[in-house]
């Protein structure tokens, strides 16, 4: 399967388990701290520049938001963690949401954990990676906004992370592009190693 997107179309936003799409097509979903620049990295992987919305107000998503790439699998843009000027009781709701997703959902084969460059790894994005391999659903991580740091500080980052985390890193920029083919291409063979395994 080539990996470039030649097709996304906004599914719809999902703010119950009820709502989740029952086609049974597999489901990547993107995760990470909020302002860790989530929407610019979906908006750069799906060539457009305002599919995902970027908004001024971190933590302001509150849903799981569908977008069906090619006809033929999801990305799903979690809302983001760790904002503290969100009131308590909705970052426990939409939090509760994306828990009992993780845990449940039949169909996602995979997560994109995002990282700021400039930031280390928190207890959150840890408690994240403990869900995912409860369940034995692969993850990646994405470190984000390396076009502002330079090229030594991007490799010590990335092998911070696989050491701390034990995953495999892809630094990434929205601003330059940098990361979105090894990206790209991670997700289309994890999508295409789903289908052999269905098919077999």
């Amino acid at each position: 399967m080539a990996a470039s997107v030649n097709e996304c179309t906004f599914s719809g936003s999902v703010y119950s388990l009820s709502q989740l799409p029952a086609d049974g097509l597999p489901q990547i979903a993107f995760a990470g701290r909020s302002n860790v620049g989530k929407s610019s990295l979906l908006n750069r992987l799906v060539g457009r520049k305002k599919m995902a919305k970027v908004s001024s107000t971190p933590g302001k998503t509150r849903s799981l938001n569908f977008f069906l790439i090619n006809k033929r699998f999801y990305f799903v843009d979690l809302p983001g963690y760790g904002y503290a000027k969100v009131a308590r009781k909705v970052r426990e709701s939409w939090g509760e949401l994306v828990e009992k997703y993780l845990e449940t959902s039949p169909d996602l084969i995979g997560l994109v954990l995002l990282l700021d460059c400039r930031r280390d790894p928190t207890p959150e994005d840890a408690q994240l990676l403990q869900w995912l391999a409860a369940r034995q659903i692969p993850a990646l991580a994405a470190i984000t906004k390396v076009d502002k740091i330079n090229r030594n500080h991007i490799a010590a980052k990335q092998q911070q992370i696989e050491t701390e985390l034990g995953l495999a890193t892809v630094p990434f920029s929205a601003v330059k592009g940098t990361g979105k083919n090894e990206l790209l291409s991670t997700v289309f063979d994890l999508v295409a190693d789903q289908s052999k395994r269905t098919k077999a």
